[in-house]
């Protein structure tokens, strides 16, 4: 027998007090009043504080999201709500900022209302922002040259290890040309991709070659020095150097050697584990001497010229930025004095990204400096070295690849429902007559509680009426139904008492094992914010819950510390979630866990059309067939054992027919499709479902290469 949420006991004539004591105050308990007291004041409490709060605007939400400070100079909020890309920089006029949700409706559209049919989950691309950062950065050391009389230049390289996406790599090499800016190689086919892309670069843009290496490696290094690419070859290991010296023999090539030096100085972040006399990479110093020693035998001491270091990436401050690099041009000046012909140094990686906009230095997600003044404290640092040696000064190379592409690109994802919320007292039966003589003594407790205004009390009392009924439960003589309306009392008078939403899981069309791997792997946090509706106060506290079947595949941890995202309640339509500053690395990393591949792109570039921008490259995500074939699947094959099964066991006609749907699944993406696209269409036939055509052909606009095309059936 159930009862009215707690407006009913055993003896019907004394009725247990009501708990919508509870609602007076946030966190004090008043004076008992009826349960449709409750109610109506719980109501109307919450109205209440709606109606006096601050009117909600885009600018609290930039606030609450941090979006100026982990976000300036390209990503704001506009007077409609929605996160806007500035392009240019600071220098982005107002008509030339894009509309991020104008840009995903274009992409997701269906092609019959003028999209382009792309599925969610979907990586949009701006090259805008890409020139913009590598402008940025070579200004940054323009101005500090000049400003400090350093006597030589900045030419820098970009690692393709941090993103190596054709378009990405070629759009470095075109707006790097006017300043020599090069590529960086760790492997032999990224020195595969940086030799074809080079060849519409600057022909005095450096091709650095990191890595450790084998025989054929270094010979397609010394072939591209041959190719005239201006190729130096980077030395991770002391035995490396006597492949060089033997191949460059063999092959006729003069090489331009580096040496990778591992510095004592190290910072203690996650990040600074690849630095140090520890570090995986770098020579030492004997093995620095023992390197010039086989130079100098071999008659190549001359072929030394650029010293490589790496402190850490993202490294937290100038001070220890200045420390590393003073370290490596003492380095660099002895190695002139021994007689190496040294022109370049190349401080490596390490510039770092603000990821939650707290501007500190004592965090993996932020560094305390700005461009300028990483680039001063590095001029400065190597200017006052080389003038106490007496020595030229040297080019300065950096391989900033991090702070190059992460602000360009942004991972949109939809989130497509959520966690029940706290239900209502008049949605609570409880079961008082099926508890337990403690189970209710529990309940007597409580109520004396509330009369009492103890609330520690009656959370107590609360929690342990409810590990009651699940031991109830166990034992079998408690339903679920009762074990259910005793969930919903202990999560309202939690909620009544603490003052606190719980908070809710949201479920979001992603993998985070393909699409953010780096949280999951090293914990790695971004900034993920509502796209849209930032005019309106969000009011639940989330966590984000992805695709897989995979307890790890959840983000509950954000920028400044926090273990929810507050978030929107769900409309009617799609509500989009973005990534920032995820450019690097991410897509690279990403692996096909649960057989979920990589997003959708499209590339916007600015434009003065009527919306600020223009699709100039639409990509969409792999398909089930294409995830099938990574792991050694072959689809068509599938699809014809699954056809000969539908034959077998409904008959040639509709069996046929229903393997249409299969192959249309084969075609789709592994994500969730956000509206009805379902292809089967109940036909009273025998209780079969035919596949509709129209349905097919709607949902299929996003479906496999154009050279696919298997046999399908339609009724």
């Amino acid at each position: 027998m159930g009862m009215p949420a707690l407006a009913y006991h055993v003896d019907s004539a004394v009725p247990p007090p009501s708990y919508s004591a509870f609602i007076a105050g946030e966190n004090s308990l008043a004076t008992t009043v009826s349960f449709s007291s409750f109610t109506t004041t719980s109501a109307a409490a919450v109205d209440s504080t709606n109606s006096t709060s601050t009117h909600w605007s885009p600018a609290h939400s930039s606030t609450l999201y941090r979006i100026d400070s982990w976000g300036a100079p390209y990503f704001a909020v506009n007077d409609s709500g929605n996160i806007t890309v500035r392009p240019h920089g600071s220098s982005t006029l107002s008509h030339q900022e894009i509309d991020l949700l104008k840009v995903v409706k274009k992409a997701s559209d269906p092609k019959s209302v003028g999209g382009l049919g792309l599925q969610m989950p979907l990586i949009v691309r701006f090259p805008d922002v890409l020139k913009n950062r590598l402008e940025s950065l070579q200004s940054a050391f323009v101005s500090a040259i000049q400003t400090q009389g350093y006597e030589s230049r900045y030419q820098g390289v970009y690692p393709v290890k941090c993103n190596q996406d054709r378009f990405v790599v070629e759009d470095i090499v075109k707006f790097g040309a006017p300043f020599r800016f090069g590529l960086e190689a760790g492997s032999k086919p990224e020195l595969l991709l940086a030799m074809s892309c080079l060849c519409k670069g600057n022909s005095e843009a450096l091709l650095i070659c990191n890595g450790f290496k084998d025989a054929e490696y270094i010979s397609l290094a010394l072939l591209a020095r041959k190719f005239q690419f201006n190729t130096v070859i980077v030395l991770e290991q002391e035995e490396e150097v006597k492949l060089v010296i033997d191949i460059s023999k063999k092959l006729s090539v003069r090489p331009v050697i580096g040496l990778r030096a591992k510095l004592r100085t190290k910072h203690s972040g996650h990040f600074g584990s690849t630095s140090g006399e520890k570090g995986k990479f770098g020579l030492t110093t004997n093995h620095i001497l023992r390197v010039v020693k086989d130079l100098h035998d071999s008659d190549m001491l001359d072929c030394l010229q650029l010293l490589h270091f790496h402190i850490g990436s993202q490294i937290p401050s100038t001070a220890l930025l200045e420390d590393g690099v003073s370290e490596a041009a003492q380095i660099y000046s002895e190695l002139t004095r021994l007689g190496a012909d040294m022109k370049v140094i190349d401080i490596g990686g390490g510039l770092g990204i603000d990821y939650d906009g707290s501007k500190s230095g004592n965090s993996d997600l932020s560094v305390s400096y700005s461009l300028e003044e990483y680039a001063s404290a590095v001029v400065n640092a190597i200017r006052v070295v080389c003038d106490r040696k007496s020595v030229k000064h040297p080019i300065i190379c950096s391989e900033s690849g991090r702070a190059i592409v992460s602000h360009h690109s942004i991972l949109i994802f939809e989130a497509t429902s959520t966690t029940d919320t706290v239900p209502s007292m008049n949605q609570i039966n409880l079961p008082f007559i099926e508890l337990s003589e403690d189970a209710r003594s529990d309940y007597w407790n409580m109520s004396d509680a509330v009369m009492r205004h103890d609330n520690e009390t009656c959370l107590f009392y609360a929690d342990q009426l409810k590990q009651r009924c699940v031991e109830q439960f166990k034992e079998g003589s408690l339903g679920i139904e009762q074990l259910a309306a005793v969930d919903g009392l202990f999560d309202l008078v939690t909620k009544i008492i603490v003052g606190t939403e719980p908070v809710r899981t949201y479920l979001v069309n992603l993998s985070i094992f393909t699409s953010i791997p780096d949280f999951w792997s090293i914990g790695q946090i971004f900034p993920i914010v509502p796209i849209h509706r930032l005019d309106q106060k969000p009011e639940v506290k989330a966590i984000l819950s992805d695709l897989t079947c995979d307890s790890d595949g959840k983000i509950d941890k954000f920028i400044g510390g926090e273990t929810n995202l507050p978030l929107h309640k769900p409309g009617n339509g799609q509500y989009y979630l973005g990534m920032f500053l995820g450019g690097a690395y991410q897509e690279a990393l990403g692996g096909v866990h649960n057989l979920f591949g990589s997003p959708s792109v499209v590339t916007v570039l600015q434009s003065d059309g009527p919306h600020s921008f223009a699709i100039t490259h639409a990509m969409p995500g792999p398909s089930c067939a294409d995830v099938l074939r990574v792991m050694q699947h072959e689809p068509k094959l599938m699809f014809e054992n699954l056809k000969h099964r539908a034959e077998e066991f409904c008959g040639i006609d509709a069996g046929s027919c229903l393997a249409s749907t299969v192959a249309r699944s084969f075609h789709n993406m592994p994500y969730l499709e956000p509206r009805s696209s379902c292809s089967l269409t109940a036909m009273n036939n025998g209780g079969f479902y035919y596949c509709n055509k129209e349905d097919y052909y709607a949902g299929s606009e996003t479906g496999a290469n154009e050279d696919e095309h298997w046999s399908y059936c339609f009724a």
